[in-house]
């Protein structure tokens, strides 16, 4: 089959799943084909949207701790298919994307879709820093053009005789060595035992003396969790921790301090590949 209709829908604090769902769409669609339909749900819910079994759902979220996005989902409630091939991807900061994908899929079948491509590709993670660098600066254009490859052999599928399902059990976190990812459990196990005693709220942080008050950290907040005027605070019951309005500062004075920045950049600073399923 070959949809009449493709939809990319994204949850983006900080870019990347939007433009590896770009590029993916754009290696789907055709000279002659209208262009995708864009649903961004990084800033509010998706409207309530059917789409029949001749459309094509490309969905691109980030993972936030082994899962997708929980804001993402929650946004993504309205949305029902009809038997519609979806492509399920999520973006990862070079640790693992643990059950994410699977978790994804799951979601996408109980409102009507199936599967039929999924991928993990690599984003800049959120605690990323020049101090502490986490896969920083990807996507860059190597991973973009793998995307793009990635939605060209989408179309080659669905341009065939069917569009078969896949089994996304099927994609598995690329290798880390065993001494790095060995302390880096030791360090969250011991966080978190930490935290049992002493609980800490970890919220991004202004420096007022930089600060100029500009506002681009409350717009870029997907959660308003931030006000503008008031850009010195975070309400902590808001913010997901995403560092949209640490990545977005044009003056750095914005920060993130949490001990996982340093533990991750340390135990995952080799690059890991992209990985798709067709």
């Amino acid at each position: 089959m070959k949809p009449d209709k493709l939809v990319t829908l994204y949850f983006s604090p900080t870019g990347t799943s939007r433009r590896i769902a770009e590029a993916i769409a754009g290696g789907i669609r055709t000279a002659e084909e209208p262009a995708p339909r864009c649903c961004d749900i990084t800033f509010g819910a998706a409207p309530a949207t059917e789409l029949d079994a001749d459309a094509l759902l490309v969905v691109s979220v980030p993972v936030y701790g082994g899962h997708p996005a929980p804001l993402a989902l929650e946004r993504m409630a309205a949305l029902r298919g009809h038997d519609t091939p979806a492509v399920a991807v999520v973006l990862y900061g070079n640790r693992a994307f643990d059950h994410a994908l699977r978790e994804l899929d799951a979601f996408l079948a109980q409102r009507g879709f199936r599967t039929v491509a999924a991928g993990a590709f690599i984003g800049e993670h959120s605690y990323s820093s020049p101090a502490t660098p986490i896969a920083a600066g990807r996507p860059d254009d190597r991973d973009l053009g793998e995307a793009r490859l990635f939605g060209e052999r989408i179309h080659a599928k669905l341009s065939g005789a069917g569009a078969a399902s896949v089994d996304v059990a099927r994609l598995r976190t690329p290798h880390t060595p065993l001494l790095p990812l060995l302390r880096f459990i030791a360090f969250a196990l011991g966080y978190l035992r930490r935290q049992k005693r002493h609980p800490v709220v970890l919220l991004p942080r202004t420096d007022a003396a930089r600060c100029i008050h500009c506002g681009r950290c409350a717009t870029g907040c997907p959660t308003g969790a931030i006000t503008r005027g008031r850009e010195e605070e975070t309400d902590p019951s808001r913010c997901i921790r995403c560092c949209a309005c640490v990545k977005g500062c044009p003056v750095g004075a914005r920060s993130f301090e949490t001990p996982f920045a340093a533990a991750l950049a340390r135990s995952f600073g080799r690059p890991k590949p992209n990985v798709t399923l067709l």
